[in-house]
């Protein structure tokens, strides 16, 4: 329940084109120190410019495995033997199926349809703080506190306007004083909704490539591990029709 209830509720939030950080929205009511926050956080994670020029990343999730070339807008799913290399644009793409090309044009368009909401849901799982300054997105500034762990942060409120089609959901972010990254998140089915439908962790960064990435989610089944970011990657790797070898993405 609680794994289809996560898929359900994210999915809307990831609304940047393709490998574009849509950063420095401030056409909205945000206010003054709550975008200076994200800006922080941002800065903090590696920068706008060093998320626009990374091209390859990939990661493992809740036994699905993606590499998203940020440049061409391509995306590549894994799950069992399921493989799905798709354009993020055109939503085109190829299936196969054990290793051989789904020739079903229904099948195949089912599954097509669903790449970008993929994609969308499980790169904001492992993406959310590159998020904060997206077109549609108003940040508040909701004062300091401390995470489940007694860490003390400050508070941001996302919530969302004429964006995605779940515009009543509503985060808190806690950004750690310290770091100045997030390192808490909570989440708000409905705006109006005085406690959270869950509050997790966003933590265990590292360096991968030219900045920073939380694998932390607060379990071992809800975290990101297989994270590679990357310039170059072999393009045989990346539309192979069968299960590639992980230790092969550099």
């Amino acid at each position: 329940m609680f794994r289809k209830t996560i898929t359900r509720l994210l999915v809307a939030l990831f609304t940047f084109l393709p490998g574009i950080l849509l950063a420095q929205n401030t056409a909205n009511t945000s206010d003054e120190q709550a975008l200076a926050l994200a800006d922080k956080v941002i800065k903090n994670m590696g920068g706008t410019k060093n998320w626009n020029n990374t091209r390859y990343i990939a990661w493992s999730w809740l036994g699905q495995y993606h590499i998203w070339d940020k440049f061409e807008n391509k995306f590549r799913y894994e799950k069992d033997t399921l493989v799905v290399v798709s354009d993020l644009k055109t939503k085109e793409g190829t299936v196969y199926s054990k290793g051989k090309v789904l020739t079903d044009e229904a099948q195949k368009q089912k599954i097509l349809d669903k790449q970008y909401a993929i994609w969308a849901n499980n790169s904001y799982w492992l993406l959310m703080p590159f998020k904060l300054r997206d077109n549609g997105v108003t940040l508040k500034y909701k004062g300091e506190g401390k995470t489940q762990t007694g860490a003390d942060v400050d508070l941001i409120e996302l919530t969302f306007k004429d964006v995605g089609v779940t515009p009543n959901n509503r985060y808190i972010l806690g950004v750690d004083k310290k770091s100045g990254l997030v390192t808490e998140w909570s989440f708000f089915r409905n705006a109006t909704d005085e406690k959270p439908t869950f509050t997790r962790p966003w933590a265990d960064y590292q360096k991968y490539g030219k900045f920073k990435i939380a694998s932390n989610r607060g379990d071992a089944k809800m975290s990101m591990t297989d994270i590679v970011v990357s310039q170059n990657l072999n393009s045989d790797l990346f539309n192979s029709p069968t299960p590639i070898n992980k230790a092969l993405v550099k």
